[in-house]
């Protein structure tokens, strides 16, 4: 087993004026060769986007897009006919599949909007796009780490198309948990969203992320402040 830590305070950056973006992973003018990605996981991207601005209609194709917004509100239009709202605490998915285009705008005149823009690469490229939401009621995930989306659609959670579990864990300060090992999901991703979060003898904060690369033993988390993060767990593919 071994472990990767990308720091928040080590991540790439952008500054747009209208857009301030942090890069966990190598992304548009930002390259590091050490972080490249992590398996099928391509893109997580913290972007604070200011009022009144967003991006214009753009395409994409063979990704699996995932977009939580941590404040504000952003605005959501796509080639498919989809258009909406999405709220703090809510989560969008869209699957590019043979092509999609789209354009996402902070609609507040006074507000930023925070948001995280996820990645993954596609098990099999092409078929029609999809799109989904997630409304996360986070008074209803009080000490839960839940299933969101997945390769089966199992436990409720949304169908994608790549052999992967994507959660979502929302623990209250002191709570201990584990990662146990899945000879079928070998590798793992953890983004804290907020809080605070040990792993082994990592201390996470805020916007801090760590790699497990072929988690073969159970791993022990335990939260010294209250702490929502994203779990991945990926395929060696």
């Amino acid at each position: 087993m071994k472990l990767k830590i990308r720091r928040s305070e080590d991540r790439g950056k952008a500054e747009h004026g209208w857009l301030h973006a942090r890069f966990s992973f190598s992304f548009a003018n930002y390259f590091h060769p050490d972080h490249c990605g992590f398996h099928s996981l391509i893109v997580m991207n913290n972007d604070v986007i200011e009022p009144g601005s967003g991006f214009p209609t753009h395409p994409h194709q063979d990704a699996e897009i995932f977009t939580y917004v941590i404040r504000g509100k952003l605005e959501h239009k796509d080639s498919m006919g989809n258009g909406s709202v999405i709220d703090t605490g809510n989560l969008q998915y869209m699957s590019a599949g043979n092509g999609v285009q789209h354009s996402e705008f902070n609609p507040s005149s006074t507000e930023q909007t925070e948001l995280y823009q996820i990645w993954m690469q596609p098990q099999t490229v092409g078929g029609e796009p999809k799109y989904a939401e997630k409304p996360l009621d986070s008074t209803n995930l009080k000490n839960e780490i839940r299933l969101l989306f997945s390769k089966n659609g199992r436990g409720e959670s949304t169908k994608i198309r790549q052999q992967a579990d994507f959660y979502f864990g929302n623990l209250d300060a002191g709570k201990i948990t584990n990662l146990q090992p899945d000879p079928t999901l070998p590798h793992a991703w953890l983004q804290v969203i907020s809080g605070e979060i040990m792993l082994e003898d990592y201390t996470l904060h805020t916007a801090d992320g760590i790699g497990i690369e072929n988690l073969d033993e159970e791993i022990i988390l335990k939260t010294n402040k209250n702490t929502e993060f994203f779990l991945f767990r990926m395929a060696t593919s």
